[in-house]
């Protein structure tokens, strides 16, 4: 494989005459087990990690990806030590700090998915302001998801619908989707999981219900925009049916 070459045909939207996904979304998983191989503390892995999210995105932009959600903490995240979760929400105020101005130059639109429940108001307040900064970007939509969960972005969105007294024979997919966390973005077409892991771990679980998967034994801090490059080459090889038959 021939990744220079591979590049110039993805820029265009497109890899061998087939679409390449329009929507990625990345389970990021690894960060501790690649920092104790290292000998390092859990913490460093999440820092490495978040230090790999740029080049994705920049590979994004490079070949055309419009949409890349991140699966960065879930609720069920908070179950961790919590020393641990500390140092992940400093790690997430520190990338803000970092990342935003350069983001918002490159015309990359931010969006968080999920809650703020739990969040302290300074980190509140950062996602807030970030988000409002990149607003009007369409270069790249990049979506974190963070104090995320499936599950509980489903009932919010059912709980909403009550609440606003839509009548019950309304109450259809397109209603529930408008109130989901990912209202207005496409449907994942490609879901990527690293560290070798098979399972979706409550990660748009609505949203995925036709999506590709990808997964490789790479831990999230290693993954290099050369194996986002493969998992859209095996992508666009797949046949999608959505439940029906190819003709």
């Amino acid at each position: 494989m021939v990744w220079g070459e591979e590049s110039t045909k993805m820029a265009e939207g497109s890899l061998n005459g087939h679409p390449i996904p329009r929507h990625v979304a990345v389970i990021m998983d690894g960060n501790g087990r690649w920092a104790s191989q290292y000998g390092l503390p859990r913490l460093a892995g999440h820092r490495a990690g978040t230090e790999n999210i740029r080049p994705i995105v920049r590979t994004c932009t490079d070949i055309g990806v419009q949409y890349l959600t991140l699966y960065a903490f879930s609720t069920e995240n908070w179950r961790r030590p919590s020393l641990e979760v500390e140092g992940l929400m400093r790690i997430l105020s520190d990338f803000i700090d970092r990342e935003t101005q350069n983001l918002h130059d490159e015309g990359i639109h931010l969006r968080h998915l999920g809650t703020m429940e739990g969040v302290n108001e300074l980190l509140k307040r950062k996602v807030h302001q970030a988000v409002d900064l990149t607003r009007n970007n369409t270069r790249l939509t990049l979506a974190i998801a963070f104090n995320y969960g499936g599950r509980a972005d489903i009932l919010q969105a059912i709980q909403q619908l009550v609440a606003s007294g839509v009548p019950i024979d309304a109450i259809n997919e397109e209603a529930l989707a408008a109130h989901l966390s990912t209202n207005g973005m496409p449907d994942p077409d490609l879901i990527i999981r690293t560290s070798g892991e098979w399972r979706l771990s409550n990660f748009l679980i609505w949203e995925a219900a036709y999506s590709e998967y990808w997964t490789t034994p790479v831990f999230w801090p290693d993954f290099k925009p050369d194996h986002f490059r493969q998992a859209i080459s095996d992508y666009v090889r797949r046949e999608r049916r959505f439940g029906g038959v190819l003709q």
